[in-house]
C-alpha cells in the first residue's frame, strides 16, 4: 500500500502557521528587561515542532532555518543570549522569512535560496556578536540528511497510538517508519503498537506525530537496554539542543527582583497545539470550511421547510390535530436550535484579527518615528468567519491611518501637552445583533476646515453650516485625501471609500466621532452573520420586502401637513424637528397596485450611515428570522436589493440593501424611465 502524505502535508501547514502566528505575538510581548521564561520556552518549542515537521516531510531549507533559529532561542531561553531590540528585530524577520518557506513548499514550490542564505548569515552573526562571555561556540548549520546508520545512536523505541481505526494504521506505520526500522507492528482493538529502532529522538517523533494526531493518543517510551546504548548515549549529548526541546516543559527561572515568579510552563508534550497556553482535555477537530457551509445550507433549507409546514398547518383545528400541532411547535424549536448551534461552528472570536497588528504597530511607528501603545479590548467578541476575514482589510486601512495621520510625533505631543507615548486602541462588542468594531486614537483628531477646504477645491458641493458628522463624511469620498505629501503608508486618495465600500458589501455602515486635539474614533457596525437575518417583512402592492431589523428605528403614520417637495419632485417629511428624504419603494421598484398616499401608507425611519431617511410601504407584515440566500448567484444583481429569502409559503422575498435605496431613488428621479427598478414580479 502506497502511502498518501498529502493529508499530513496540508495539517502540517495549517499547524505551523498557527505556531509562526502565535510565535510572533510572543515576540511582541517580549518584555526585554526580564524576559518571561514561559514566553521563551513556548517560542523555541513553536521553532522545534516545524523543525521536526519539515525534517520528516522532506522540507530540507524549512529544516535548516529553524534549526539555526531553534538553537539560537535556546540560547536565549537560557540566558545565553542577551536579547535587545535589534535581536527581536530580526527574530520577527526570521518567522517572516518561516511563513514565505513554508507558502513556497504550500504551493510546491522551492523556497528563494538567496533569501534563505542571508536569513542564515545574519542567525549565525547574532550567534557570534551578541552572546554572552563563555557561551558555547556559535550555531552551524543543520544537517541537510538524518539518516538512521549503524551505530549512530540507536534506540530501540517502543510507540503506542491509541483510538486509531484500521485504515490509519498502515498510513500511521510507513509515516513511523521514515524515522528508522520497524522491527515489529501489532494492531488490536484500536491501538498501534510498533517497536522502531532509530537514532532520531522520541520528542522530534512525537512532534511530528501530533500534527497528525491528538497528544493523549500518543506515548513513547525508550526500551530498556535498547540497542546501541553507549552509542546513543553520547549521539544524544552531541545533540543537546534536540533531546532538550520538549522535555524541559517548565525550568523554573532564578527571580530577577522581588516581584519576580517562577516560569510554570505546562507539562504537555504536544508541540503542535498553540505554546504558551493551557491545553484543553477536549479533543478538537479539524473540519474544512466547505463542509460547514454546506452543513449550514441544509440547515437552512430545514427551517425553511419547517415554517412552510408551520403555515400550512396554521388553519387547522387544535381539538382535532392537537398532536399534530404539538409536534410542530416541538420541530419548530428544534430547528431553531440546531440552527443556532450550526451556526456557532462558524464563530471565531476577533483575536484572529486582532492578533495581526501589533506587528503592523510596532513596525510602522518605528518607521515614523512615533511611540505608540496597542490596546485591544473584547478580543473574545465572535463573528462569523466569513465576515472576519473580510474586515481585516479595511481594519488595516483604519490602523494605518490613525498611525500616519492621527497620532503625532513625541515632541508634537509633549508640545501640545501630551504624552509622549501615543495610544492606539481596538475594540470589539456585541450590540443586539450587530458587533461593534472601534478604532480610536488620542492623536490631532480632523480637521474641520481643512476638510470643507480641500471638499470645495475637489469640486464637491457643500454648504459652510453642514454638521461634523457630514463633515467626517467627505472623508469616504474617492480620492479624497488632505495629506500634504504622499509616501508609501498613506496620502494616496486611497483606501477610505474602499473601506465604507467593503462595509457595505458586508451588511454593515461605518461612521466617524472626532474631537480636534484630543483624538479619533472609526465606528464600524456589522451583522454577526450573513447567513441568517432579523427583518422586518413589509408589503408593497402585492409584493413582500424583507427589510434587516437593525437599520429600522421606527414606524409611524404622518400628516400632509408633513410633507414638503424640495429640489423639483423629491419629497422630504417632517419628523420632530428633523426634515427626512422619503423613498417610496413602489416607485424604486415599479411595483403596481401599490398605495401611492403617503398618508395612507406606513412610513418606516431607517439609518443608513450614521443618517436617517423614511421608507413608504403599504403595510407591514411580521418580523421574522430569514434565510440569505445570494441573489446573485442564482439570478441577477438588483440595485437597491443585496439578497433574497424564501417564504413560509414558498414564495421569494427580497431583502433591500437599505444603504443603496436612497442613491437607487435619486438614480431613478433623475432619469426616467429609469431601468434601476427591478423587475420584482
Amino acid at each position: 500500500m502506497s502511502m498518501d502524505i498529502t493529508e499530513f502535508y496540508q495539517t502540517f501547514f495549517e499547524e505551523a502557521e498557527e505556531l509562526l502566528n502565535e510565535m510572533e505575538h510572543l515576540l511582541l510581548e517580549l518584555d526585554l528587561d526580564d524576559p518571561d521564561n514561559e514566553q521563551l520556552n513556548a517560542i523555541f518549542r513553536a521553532a522545534h515542532s516545524i523543525k521536526g515537521g519539515a525534517g520528516t516531510f522532506g522540507f530540507i531549507v524549512l529544516q535548516e532555518t529553524t534549526h539555526i533559529f531553534e538553537n539560537l532561542l535556546d540560547r536565549a531561553r537560557h540566558h545565553e543570549l542577551i536579547l535587545d531590540r535589534e535581536i527581536i528585530d530580526i527574530f520577527l524577520e526570521t518567522k517572516d522569512m518561516l511563513t514565505d518557506q513554508l507558502n513556497a513548499y504550500r504551493n510546491q514550490e522551492e523556497p528563494d535560496p538567496e533569501a534563505f542564505e542571508r536569513i542564515c548569515t545574519t542567525l549565525k552573526r547574532i550567534a557570534e556578536e551578541k552572546t554572552d562571555a563563555g557561551s558555547p561556540a556559535p550555531v552551524a548549520s543543520a544537517p541537510v540528511e538524518a539518516p538512521v546508520a549503524a551505530g549512530a545512536g540507536i534506540r530501540l523505541l517502543e510507540i503506542v497510538l491509541s483510538k486509531l481505526d484500521e485504515d490509519e494504521c498502515a498510513t500511521l506505520t510507513e509515516e513511523i517508519a521514515l524515522f528508522g526500522t520497524v522491527k515489529h507492528s501489532e494492531y488490536a482493538d484500536n491501538t498501534l503498537k510498533i517497536s522502531l529502532e532509530s537514532s532520531e529522538p522520541a520528542d522530534d517523533i512525537e512532534a511530528v506525530l501530533c500534527f497528525v494526531l491528538d497528544a493523549s493518543q500518543i506515548a513513547i517510551q525508550e526500551a530498556a537496554g535498547g540497542a546501541e546504548a553507549p552509542v546513543a548515549a553520547a549521539a544524544a549529548e552531541s545533540m543537546k539542543a534536540e533531546t532538550q526541546a520538549v522535555a524541559e516543559e517548565a525550568p523554573a527561572a532564578e527571580p530577577k527582583g522581588a516581584d519576580s515568579k517562577a516560569s510554570q510552563a505546562p507539562a504537555s508534550k504536544a508541540p503542535a497545539k498553540k505554546p504558551g497556553k493551557a491545553q484543553s482535555s477536549d479533543a478538537s477537530l479539524r473540519v474544512s470550511t466547505e463542509k460547514v457551509d454546506q452543513i449550514i445550507n441544509l440547515v437552512g433549507e430545514l427551517v425553511i421547510t419547517q415554517s412552510m409546514l408551520e403555515q400550512t398547518t396554521q388553519g387547522l383545528d387544535p381539538v382535532v390535530n392537537g398532536q399534530l400541532l404539538t409536534g410542530m411547535s416541538q420541530l419548530q424549536r428544534n430547528a431553531r436550535d440546531l440552527q443556532e448551534a450550526v451556526m456557532s461552528i462558524r464563530m471565531m472570536q476577533m483575536d484572529y484579527v486582532f492578533n495581526r497588528f501589533p506587528r503592523l504597530v510596532r513596525d510602522l511607528a518605528s518607521k515614523l518615528g512615533k511611540e505608540i501603545e496597542l490596546v485591544t479590548v473584547g478580543k473574545s467578541t465572535e463573528l462569523d468567519k466569513g465576515l472576519i476575514e473580510r474586515i481585516i482589510d479595511p481594519l488595516t486601512h483604519l490602523v494605518r491611518n490613525s498611525i500616519d495621520h492621527g497620532i503625532e510625533l513625541p515632541e508634537k505631543r509633549e508640545a501640545a501637552g501630551k504624552n509622549r507615548l501615543g495610544k492606539l486602541t481596538l475594540s470589539a462588542q456585541h450590540q443586539g445583533g450587530n458587533i461593534l468594531i472601534e478604532v480610536s486614537d488620542d492623536g490631532a483628531g480632523l480637521n474641520r476646515d481643512r476638510i470643507l477646504a480641500k471638499a470645495k477645491s475637489s469640486g464637491i458641493p457643500i454648504s459652510d453650516n453642514i454638521s461634523d458628522d457630514e463633515v467626517w463624511q467627505l472623508i469616504f469620498a474617492p480620492g479624497f485625501s488632505t495629506a500634504e505629501q504622499v509616501t508609501d503608508v498613506s496620502g494616496r486618495g486611497v483606501g477610505m471609500d474602499v473601506v465604507k465600500r467593503n462595509i457595505q458589501q458586508m451588511g454593515g455602515y461605518v461612521e466617524i466621532l472626532s474631537q480636534y486635539g484630543k483624538g479619533s474614533t472609526t465606528r464600524i457596525v456589522l451583522p454577526l452573520t450573513l447567513a441568517i437575518l432579523d427583518g422586518m417583512s413589509v408589503k408593497v402592492g402585492e409584493e413582500v420586502f424583507i427589510l434587516p431589523l437593525g437599520a429600522i428605528m421606527e414606524s409611524i403614520q404622518i400628516k400632509h401637513e408633513d410633507i414638503n417637495r424640495v429640489a423639483g419632485q423629491e419629497q422630504v417629511i417632517h419628523v420632530r424637528g428633523e426634515y427626512l428624504s422619503l423613498v417610496e419603494l413602489h416607485k424604486v421598484f415599479n411595483v403596481p397596485d401599490a398605495q401611492t398616499d403617503v398618508t395612507q401608507g406606513i412610513v418606516m425611519i431607517v439609518q443608513s450611515d450614521g443618517r436617517h431617511f423614511a421608507l413608504l410601504v403599504d403595510q407591514l407584515i411580521g418580523q421574522h428570522q430569514v434565510v440569505v440566500k445570494n441573489l446573485e448567484t442564482n439570478y441577477r444583481k438588483i440595485p437597491g436589493v443585496s439578497a433574497a429569502t424564501i417564504m413560509g409559503d414558498g414564495s421569494v422575498a427580497l431583502i433591500l440593501d437599505v444603504p443603496a435605496l436612497q442613491r437607487v431613488s435619486r438614480d431613478r428621479r433623475g432619469s426616467e424611465p429609469a431601468r434601476a427598478q427591478a423587475a420584482v414580479h
